[in-house]
């Protein structure tokens, strides 16, 4: 099952790219805390010259059918995707899952209740804040964030971005540095379901399940642990990631014998600027795609 020997590129505007059979396998949309619509991440991604992209939000597929619609008009192949919160010890783990049973009642159901626990964490990052003397509520995160296209799950950057407006932060950077990123002085720990759950959920509902970004959590020994429960693929290749990064789980991908995947982890753009990394930014061939999509029809029979 393994793919570890396809390039990985960074794309730069300006620099001449080998052939666009190439995929952005992790990007966000208004479905969850991306500023982009669905249809404006595929039209992104043909501009970028991809062959396809997964819309990944948090815990929701509520942007794959606008998603769809638009790749099938300008022939962007659109991978059905979600990203899964998870908790492990007191940090938060992101489980990517690719082509679930989507529109599975029991799968939507089972999403809805993670949505569920994201939405009391709100809650209570609002309290948090207003602790700190800063008088905001949820309902004046959620107005704003529905002022700038939000359809879906508020989120961290909301909140952030609610920080910038008023003052309090200079730049989202800031506002996750010092109040809502994990050091933060307003953070908040919930009780989430854990990876390997994730992982397990993925496979039950058909999918392949991928560990996104683990250089922001630095765990090693969970990631090994991680992908002999069961995980499919390592996301080797994300924008928080160095070179050095990039290698080391490039080389433990090809030790535990799964995929290695690359996203930007795309989420639009906030104050002018683009938030978190450039659509395309980070690629992999679509040859991915396809392993993800055999993989995950193993588990559907399965299921079955």
């Amino acid at each position: 099952m393994a793919v570890t020997g396809i390039s990985t590129l960074k794309y730069q505007e300006g620099n001449e790219l080998m052939p666009s059979a190439f995929v952005d396998l992790h990007t966000h949309t208004t479905a969850s805390d991306g500023t982009c619509t669905p249809g404006e991440n595929v039209k992104l991604a043909a501009e970028a010259g991809l062959a396809a992209l997964a819309i990944t939000d948090h815990d929701t597929f509520g942007g794959l059918s606008e998603a769809l619609k638009a790749g099938r008009q300008v022939g962007i192949e659109v991978v059905p995707g979600v990203e899964i919160s998870t908790a492990w010890q007191g940090q938060d783990i992101h489980i990517l899952g690719y082509f679930l049973e989507w529109e599975d009642a029991g799968v939507q159901s089972r999403l809805a209740d993670l949505r569920d626990v994201r939405a009391k964490r709100n809650e209570r990052l609002a309290e948090r804040l207003r602790q700190l003397d800063m008088p905001v509520t949820l309902a004046d995160v959620e107005r704003l964030a529905r002022a700038n296209g939000a359809t879906g799950s508020v989120g961290r950057p909301h909140f952030a971005e609610w920080l910038v407006q008023h003052g309090y932060c200079a730049d989202i950077r800031e506002a996750f540095d010092k109040y809502l990123g994990k050091d933060g002085a307003a953070y908040v720990q919930v009780d989430r379901i854990s990876p390997f759950a994730a992982i397990d959920f993925i496979h039950e509902s058909g999918g392949a399940a991928v560990i996104a970004h683990p250089g922001l959590y630095d765990a090693d020994e969970l990631v090994e642990q991680l992908t002999h429960h069961g995980a499919d693929g390592i996301e080797a290749a994300h924008a928080d990631h160095d070179d050095r990064q990039e290698q080391h789980y490039r080389d433990m991908a090809e030790r535990s014998k799964v995929l290695v995947t690359a996203g930007s982890d795309f989420h639009g753009y906030r104050n002018g600027e683009v938030f978190h990394a450039p659509l395309g930014s980070r690629r992999i061939s679509i040859e991915v795609v396809r392993e993800l999509e055999r993989v995950a029809i193993r588990y559907k029979g399965i299921r079955r």
